[in-house]
């Protein structure tokens, strides 16, 4: 069963966006996102998502390298 939100209420805030490429595990921190505070679905501007783009693809160096541990639930 989907629960409804009809007055779904979304607020200006900084999140950590995830993403796997090429088997590769990309952490973007601080990204501007608006929130909504019933479900926790983000949403991002078109200028947002073109900047995450941009430096996904880039050769940017990253700010710092995490290890992530992997398992696997099967």
């Amino acid at each position: 069963m989907v629960k409804s939100y009809p007055h779904e209420t979304f607020v200006h805030s900084k999140v950590k966006y995830t993403l796997e490429l090429d088997d590769k595990l990309i952490v973007v921190e601080n990204v501007p996102a608006r929130v909504c505070m019933e479900t926790g679905e983000q949403l991002f501007s078109p200028e947002t998502v073109e900047r995450l783009q941009r430096l996904v693809a880039g050769k940017t160096r990253p700010k710092r390298i995490m290890e992530v541990p992997v398992f696997e639930f099967a």
